[in-house]
C-alpha cells in the first residue's frame, strides 16, 4: 500500500496537526495574493485598450461564461482524478496569464485577445474550483470542515486586504502587464503545492454511465436536498446583484469617482482588513446562531452596504461600506461551503457542487453584460445601486423553513 492509500485508510489527523491541510490553505493564499493583482491589472488593461466600460462588461461576461459548463465540471470532478485536474488548471493558467503580462508589456496584446484569454480562464477556474470544493473533504476530518473552510476564507480575505495596495502600487509605478506576469507565478506555485498533496482519487468500479445519467443525478440530489435548493435559489439573485457590483467597481472607482489605481488598491486592502476577522469569526458565530439567521443577516447587510456604496465619492465611506460587504461575505461563504460538504455523500461532492454553482452562477455571464450596458449608457452608480438592491431583496429567501431543520445537524 503507497502513502497515498494509507493517507485515505487511516484516520485523518486534527486540524492542528494536519500539515497537508495548512499547506493547501498556503497555497489558496498565493493564489489569492495574485488573483487580487488580477482584478486590478485587467480593468486597467481593458480601459488601457478601448476606454470602454461596456467592453470590460463584455470581458466580464465571456470570463463568466463557462460557469455554464459546471454540470460537466462536475462530472469529471468525480470521474477523474481531482489532483490531476488541479495540477493541469494551475500549470495552463501559469501559461495563459503570463502570456497576457508580457503581451501587454510591449503594446502587442489586443482585446480580442482579452476576450478569448478571458474564455478560457474562466473555462480552468470553473474546473479548478469544483474539483478543489470536492477535494477538501480528502484532507480533513468531517468536524474539521467548518475550520478549514473558514480558514480558507480568511487567507482569501488576508489577499484582500494586502495585495490591492501592493498590486496598485505595481500597476501604477510599472505597468499592469507586470502585476498579470505575477499573478501567473502564483499560479505555478499552487501547482508546486498540489503536487505535494496526497489527493489521489478512488478508482471507482461499477457500471459504465453516461454523462447524462452522471449529471442529472447531481441536479436530483440538489432539488430534493431542500437546504441545498433553497440556499442555491437565494444565493442565484444575490449573485447577480453582486456581479453588477464587481463588474463596475474598479471602473467606478477609476472612471467616475477618479481615483488612482494606489488609492483603488488601498481601498480594497481595507476592505480585506474587516473581513479577515470576519473569516475567524465564521466558526464561533456558526456554532452560537442558526444557519437561517446568519445566512439571512448576512445577505441583507452585505446587500445593502453595496446600494449605499453608489451613493458616496469619499474614500473613507467607500473603504469602510467594501469592508461590511466583505465581513458578510467572509461569514456566510464558509456556512454555504460546509453546508453542501455535510449534506453531500463523497462520491456526489463534484457533482454537487457544480449543480450548485450552475444554478447560482448562471446569470454571472448576463449580470455582467448588463452591468457594462448600465455603466455605458446609464452611469455605473446606478448600476452599483441596482445590484445592492438585487442582493437585499434575495437575502430574504435564506428565511426559508427547510433551514431551520440543519441547525440540529451544525
Amino acid at each position: 500500500m503507497n502513502d497515498a492509500e494509507v493517507w485515505q485508510t487511516e484516520e485523518k489527523p486534527s486540524f492542528k496537526s494536519n500539515h497537508q491541510a495548512f499547506r493547501f490553505i498556503g497555497g489558496n493564499l498565493v493564489s489569492f495574493f495574485g488573483d487580487q493583482i488580477y482584478l486590478i491589472a485587467l480593468p486597467l488593461m481593458v480601459l488601457a485598450l478601448t476606454g470602454s466600460p461596456l467592453s470590460m462588461g463584455i470581458v466580464a461576461a465571456v470570463e463568466r461564461v463557462p460557469v455554464l459548463l459546471q454540470p460537466l465540471a462536475g462530472v469529471l470532478a468525480d470521474r477523474l482524478d481531482r489532483k490531476r485536474i488541479l495540477l493541469f488548471c494551475d500549470f495552463f493558467r501559469f501559461l495563459l496569464l503570463g502570456s497576457i503580462g508580457v503581451l501587454f508589456f510591449y503594446e502587442m496584446i489586443t482585446i480580442y485577445y482579452l476576450y478569448a484569454a478571458a474564455f478560457v480562464i474562466g473555462v480552468l477556474g470553473q474546473l479548478y474550483q469544483t474539483s478543489q470544493f470536492a477535494s477538501i473533504p480528502k484532507l480533513v476530518r468531517k468536524q474539521d470542515l467548518d475550520l478549514v473552510n473558514a480558514w480558507n476564507t480568511g487567507m482569501f480575505h488576508t489577499a484582500v486586504f494586502l495585495a490591492p495596495g501592493l498590486g496598485g502600487w505595481i500597476v501604477a509605478i510599472y505597468n499592469p502587464g507586470v502585476g498579470m506576469i505575477l499573478n501567473s507565478f502564483s499560479f505555478f506555485i499552487g501547482f508546486l503545492v498540489v503536487w505535494s498533496l496526497r489527493l489521489e482519487s478512488e478508482q471507482k468500479q461499477g457500471e459504465k454511465r453516461s454523462f447524462t445519467q452522471d449529471m442529472s443525478e447531481g441536479f436530483r440530489f440538489v432539488i430534493h436536498q431542500k437546504p441545498l435548493l433553497y440556499t442555491n435559489i437565494a444565493m442565484f439573485f444575490s449573485v447577480f446583484g453582486t456581479t453588477l457590483f464587481l463588474t463596475m467597481l474598479i471602473v467606478h472607482l477609476k472612471a467616475e469617482i477618479g481615483f488612482s489605481g494606489v488609492s483603488i488598491g488601498w481601498l480594497l486592502s481595507a476592505g480585506g482588513l474587516g473581513a479577515i476577522g470576519g473569516a475567524v469569526l465564521s466558526p464561533v458565530m456558526r456554532s452560537r446562531v442558526a444557519y437561517r439567521t446568519l445566512l439571512f443577516g448576512c445577505g441583507a447587510l452585505g446587500g445593502l452596504s453595496i446600494f449605499l456604496f453608489s451613493f458616496y465619492q469619499s474614500f473613507i465611506a467607500l473603504a469602510l461600506l467594501n469592508a461590511v460587504g466583505t465581513i458578510c461575505a467572509s461569514i456566510s461563504s464558509p456556512c454555504i461551503v460546509t453546508l453542501r460538504q455535510k449534506l453531500t455523500p463523497e462520491h456526489l461532492l463534484g457533482r454537487v457542487q457544480a449543480t450548485s454553482r450552475f444554478m447560482t452562477w448562471a446569470m454571472m455571464p448576463v449580470g455582467a453584460l448588463v452591468a457594462g450596458i448600465i455603466g455605458e449608457y446609464i452611469s455605473t452608480s446606478m448600476t452599483i445601486a441596482i445590484g445592492g438592491s438585487v442582493s437585499t431583496i434575495a437575502s430574504f429567501i435564506y428565511l426559508h423553513p427547510s433551514l431551520k431543520k440543519i441547525d440540529g445537524e451544525g
